[in-house]
């Protein structure tokens, strides 16, 4: 039996279509699929989808590194706001954590600087530009 996996699912609320290619450039991610609504086999429901947004991302997927995160724009009927959770990502060495780090807070903020921590040589927290929480966690030497 294949083991159940989670993948974060991303509602970018008419931006989405940005936030791809900003983690294209900002994390190396690769796309693999991007569906506008008006590409779509199937008509929405009426009253789903805001009007003029058939040139919106319906469903889009990408990987960063071995992980896949989809992501949309969602219908519509309210702003990406991202609460309650971050995304972690897990640099190679300390010059990715930073170019990460550096990348991912441009446009937004950082709410605790990368640095050495007791768990980690290289730690940090940022929220992007589109308001998506990271922690930049570089895994240090288990004792």
């Amino acid at each position: 039996m294949k083991k159940p996996i989670i993948e974060p699912y991303l509602f970018f609320g008419g931006r989405c279509e940005e936030a791809v290619e900003f983690y294209e450039s900002a994390l190396g991610a690769k796309r693999v699929m991007l569906m506008r609504f008006e590409e779509a086999p199937d008509s929405p429901p009426d009253g789903t989808l805001a009007p003029d947004w058939g040139k919106k991302i319906m469903h889009a997927a990408i990987f960063i590194g071995e992980y896949m995160v989809m992501m949309s724009d969602g219908c519509g009927t309210g702003t990406g706001k991202f609460d309650g959770f971050r995304l972690s990502i897990c640099p190679e060495n300390e010059e990715q954590a930073a170019e990460f780090f550096s990348a991912l807070s441009a446009g937004g903020s950082i709410e605790m600087p990368l640095g050495k921590t007791f768990w980690s040589p290289c730690y940090g927290m940022c929220t992007d530009k589109f308001g998506v929480g990271w922690m930049v966690n570089l895994q240090g030497e288990m004792s």
